[in-house]
């Protein structure tokens, strides 16, 4: 009667404190430059060392330039985060991926593609989006700085535990409908706050039906609905994804992991307790018109009316559609945008990479489009080249950037300037998210390379 969540989370508890949290053993602690110096600084003040020093991973990501890498980065604040974080692995003995590293780049890409995060494991990181991990089967979750401190300090950590809910997309998926759009689809449905307090499990034929790196995008995105994670239960998808990848085990130790993973999905009786369907007929590309990933729409419709909202619902969404420069009813497609940024940890992968080409591929980049394609990690990048996908899309006009988390949020050189609209494929869209004043729309590949080649917001499954 037990629930995938159930059987990760019951065979990690340590002890549980009776009215109060579960002590909960983690597999894998992930650190990047952000939020860890006040962990370790902390550790150093009470004079502790790492518990299991071999099962915490650190890069710097969020504030790494995508450019001249090689040299020092001139920013001040960036510099000293990425400095202190590479004093900080080498003081606590811990693995560092440093900038220019083979083995760099977002750490939510990095972990999966090189076997680190794996099926059964309990994964945390002081960053929102560690729900990706979820997708390999992975109770995977974001933690606040001081528990990076006890994590690292005991590979422990306090924990409640959460409610459990299954999303399941019936049906299969229509043409230039990606897992980007499955998320924006659920989060305008469900809102950014529709599951709350859940531990969410997606399932059904949409869900088996897409590949590693389409799952790593819809766990990606649980957070965004309010999710302490989201999971998806390993299969034959999985194993292929990590067989032969540097961390996974290889050998003996790989039949009886695999044995193990196989039976780690929820059992025909287990209880949730909440359940959600959706058609995945329903679900066309998407777009966000608001300041919140929930405000969403398929690319063909128009952005709702404030007909039957209340007062304080219409004042939020008015107030959101005029940071936006849009209006209640109106249609987005042939509106003109500046931008269009393809990366961060939710579409910065190699399958992201294909999509955008293969919309790109015989066509011309447009004119008033400054389009930023950063890949996630130097292995996505060095795929592109394997795949020839760097000449399609140079002969396209396009520049392939070095790794980083890029102009998903501010903290680099990649900033969106004021009132300018970028189409992104990154995961949130609050106001100043990419730059102050910047205006973001989130979508798929697909959509980001329609509007990159015609200048304005245009249905992708017009050019397939």
């Amino acid at each position: 009667m037990n629930t995938l969540f159930d059987k990760i989370w019951d065979v990690h508890i340590v002890q549980q404190v009776s009215d109060g949290p579960t002590q909960l053993y983690i597999d894998r602690l992930y650190c990047h430059e952000v939020t860890s110096p006040q962990a370790f600084q902390g550790m150093r003040e009470r004079g502790l060392k790492c518990f299991r020093p071999d099962h915490i991973f650190c890069m710097p990501d969020h504030n790494t330039p995508t450019h001249d890498q090689d040299k020092p980065i001139e920013d001040p604040v960036s510099r000293t985060q990425v400095e202190t974080l590479a004093k900080n692995a080498a003081e606590f003995g811990l693995t560092h991926f440093g900038m220019m590293d083979p083995k760099n780049g977002i750490i939510h890409v990095v972990g999966p593609e090189r076997g680190l995060s794996l099926p059964g494991m309990t994964i945390v990181c002081g960053d929102s989006h560690t729900s990706t991990h979820g997708a390999m089967g992975a109770v995977a979750f974001g933690i606040g700085t001081s528990e990076v401190e006890m994590v690292m300090a005991s590979q422990c950590i306090l924990q409640t535990r959460p409610k459990t809910m299954r999303i399941t997309i019936d049906g299969k998926l229509g043409k230039g409908v990606t897992a980007k759009d499955i998320a924006l689809y659920m989060m305008s449905k469900m809102t950014t706050s529709g599951a709350t307090g859940y531990f969410v499990e997606y399932a059904g034929e949409a869900i088996r039906g897409l590949t590693m790196e389409g799952r790593l995008t819809l766990c990606n995105l649980s957070i965004e609905m309010g999710a302490r994670g989201g999971m998806i239960a390993p299969d034959e998808v999985t194993f292929e994804y990590i067989k032969g990848r540097e961390y996974a085990p290889k050998g003996e130790a790989w039949d009886k992991a695999v044995a193990y993973w196989k039976t780690l999905k929820s059992d025909d009786d287990a209880v949730f307790d909440k359940e959600i369907r959706y058609r995945a007929e329903d679900i066309e590309p998407m777009i966000t018109y608001g300041t919140n990933p929930g405000m969403g729409m398929g690319i063909t419709q128009h952005i709702p009316t404030t007909e039957g909202m209340s007062a304080v619902e219409k004042a939020s969404f008015e107030k959101s559609l005029k940071y936006m420069g849009f209006k209640p009813g109106e249609s987005l497609l042939g509106k003109k945008v500046d931008y269009v940024f393809l990366g961060a940890c939710t579409n910065g992968r190699i399958e992201d990479f294909r999509a955008f080409a293969s919309i790109a591929k015989g066509r011309k980049k447009a004119d008033n489009i400054t389009a930023w394609l950063v890949p996630g990690s130097w292995m996505v990048d060095a795929q592109i080249r394997q795949e020839g996908l760097d000449k399609i899309l140079e002969e396209a006009g396009f520049e392939i950037r070095q790794p980083g988390c890029s102009a998903c949020l501010a903290m680099n050189d990649d900033k969106i300037p004021a009132g300018k609209y970028a189409v992104s494929t990154s995961n949130r869209n609050f106001e100043g998210r990419q730059g102050p004043g910047s205006r973001t729309l989130l979508a798929s590949p697909l959509t980001a390379a329609a509007a990159a080649v015609t200048g304005v917001i245009t249905d992708p499954r017009t050019l397939l």
